[in-house]
Formats: structure tokens, sequence, C-alpha cells
């Protein structure tokens, strides 16, 4: 067994010598990497510097503009609702007027044709009447002519019966 013990510690120093090459390896190459991200963030602030201040400097410049804009889009918004309700009072108003008006020609054509119907009454019962009942005397006495006129005719040879010529 102990001849295996130097064995042992030469392999283990190997091992030990070797993770050391292996850890400044990956030390370097973060040292690296560290670097190359350092370089690419100022170049890439160095880029985007003149861009901010332009828009910083551009945004300045267009602010009091958007206000001024957002301030006439408010009143045109104000007054678009001002003349929407102005409107709508005229049409309300006009639509109210236009049922009067409605409602009072109504009363007009309800009085004027009542009137009519009052005056076609009055006629049938101051001219009509008095016409029906010319005619039903005149009709009556027809009737009563044609009566005594069957009965002074003589009987008719055909058999016929004076009754039969009045059935229809």
């Amino acid at each position: 067994m102990a001849t295996w013990l130097p064995f042992f510690v030469i392999v283990a120093a190997v091992a030990i010598v070797l993770q050391a090459a292996i850890l400044y390896a990956v030390y370097m190459e973060v040292r690296q990497a560290r670097e190359r991200i350092t370089r690419t963030t100022a170049d890439l602030h160095a880029r985007m510097d003149p861009v901010l201040s332009r828009l910083q400097v551009l945004l300045e410049e267009v602010q009091p503009r958007l206000s001024g804009m957002v301030a006439d889009a408010s009143e045109i918004t104000h007054l678009a609702r001002s003349q929407a309700q102005k409107v709508d009072r005229i049409f309300s108003e006009a639509v109210d007027r236009l049922r009067m008006q409605i409602i009072h020609a109504d009363h007009i054509l309800t009085g004027a044709l009542e009137a009519v119907d009052e005056a076609g009454t009055k006629v049938r019962r101051t001219i009509w009447g008095p016409v029906q009942h010319a005619s039903a005397l005149i009709k009556g006495v027809q009737v009563g002519l044609d009566f005594f006129r069957s009965q002074r005719r003589p009987p008719d040879r055909t058999g016929e019966q004076p009754d039969e010529g009045l059935f229809i």
C-alpha cells in the first residue's frame, strides 16, 4: 500500500495543477468577455446619447404644440357638444310646434267634418224628409190608381188571375 501512495499524490498534484490551469483560462475568458461587453456598452452609449439628446430636444419643442393641440381638441369637443345640444333643443321645439299645429289642424278638420255632418243631417231632415213624404204619397196614389184601374178592367180570357201580374 505504501507503493501506491506516491502514485496517488502525483495524480492528485497533476489534477490540482490541471484545475488551476482551467480556472486561469476561464478567468482570462471572463476578463476578455467583460472587456468586450464594456466596449460594446460604451459604443452603444456613444451612439445612443446623440439620439436621446435629439429626442429630448424634439420633445421639448413639440410639447407646447401637443399641449395646444390637446387644448384645441378639448375646446372643439366642448363647442361641438354645445352645438349638438342647441340643435337638439331646436329640433325638439320644432317637433313640439309641429305637433301643436297638427293637433290644431285636427281640431279644425274635426269641427269642419262635424259641421258638414250636421248640415247633411239638416238637409236630410228639411229637404229630403218632405221629398220622401211626397214620394211616398205619390207612390200611394199610384198604387191606389192602379188598384182602381185593375178593378174596372174585364178579366182576361187567358185565364190569368189579376193578382198574378203583380207577382214577380
